[in-house]
């Protein structure tokens, strides 16, 4: 199967590292358009988008998705340049610790806001805008980022479950709804991922113990994630809406 992606246009947020780099890189590969988002990290941002192969109609801009206003205000910009969103990854997200026996309750409630304004509020607000254009031009793909975390839980990091799992079900709801204006929306959920997210965790003691929960002794490269969200992308793949998708290398079962 021969992937590509010419002429058409890639929206990635969180985009400038891990696997949202990861994707982005891969689908200007696959010559697309790419346009990353970042919240604060300008030059990490401005870095990938000079390493992007394929000299295409790639972009950045500066997105805080936790608020609803930026959103609105980044779709009427971005759709001022580019009349066409043909793939939308929802790869932008934080993972928060808050440990419920030793935060304090403002913490606690400030913790839970933003984690679930950013990981689920944000990426509600980006679906309606792009399925908004997708519908106007015939449809598209929506392809979110979940996590592991949404099914087995995060001890440490409650809010982050939550919000996984809610965004598992929004996409499911959404799969539903816009399938009629011939948008798909995927799910796909790993464990950890080699990322600047997750590098201080691995690279503590516990990051051995990680690795052995998955019987390969390692965690998932950010290039394997991007390559699943390339395949949903692809033409022909729009009857697995609503699926979600394991990749965590057997570290956790479900049925």
């Amino acid at each position: 199967m021969l992937l590509d992606f010419s002429e058409k246009t890639v929206l990635i947020t969180g985009g400038s590292r891990g696997i949202g780099k990861a994707c982005a890189m891969l689908f200007a590969s696959l010559n697309a358009d790419v346009i990353i988002t970042y919240n604060k990290n300008l030059d990490d941002a401005e870095r990938t988008i000079t390493q992007l192969p394929h000299r295409g109609n790639h972009a950045l801009y500066q997105l805080d998705q936790s608020k609803p206003k930026c959103v609105q205000r980044f779709f009427d910009k971005f759709l001022d340049h580019y009349p066409q969103l043909d793939v939308l990854v929802n790869n932008a997200g934080i993972y928060l610790e808050h440990k419920i026996e030793e935060i304090e309750f403002d913490e606690w409630q400030h913790t839970w806001q933003d984690t679930i304004n950013t990981n689920l509020n944000g990426v509600a607000n980006l679906c309606y805008f792009a399925s908004r254009q997708m519908m106007h031009q015939g449809g598209g793909k929506i392809i979110n980022i979940s996590s592991r975390g949404a099914f087995r839980g995060e001890p440490n990091h409650p809010a982050y479950a939550a919000s996984k799992a809610g965004l598992n079900a929004m996409s499911q709801s959404l799969a539903v709804s816009l399938a009629p204006s011939n948008i798909s929306v995927h799910i796909i959920a790993p464990g950890f991922v080699e990322t600047d997210m997750t590098a201080s965790i691995l690279n503590a003691d516990e990051g051995e113990e990680i690795k052995k929960q998955s019987p390969f002794n390692r965690v998932a490269a950010t290039d394997e994630v991007a390559r699943l969200a390339a395949v949903y992308a692809s033409e022909g793949f729009e009857f697995t809406s609503g699926g979600i998708i394991d990749i965590n290398g057997a570290s956790y079962l479900r049925t």
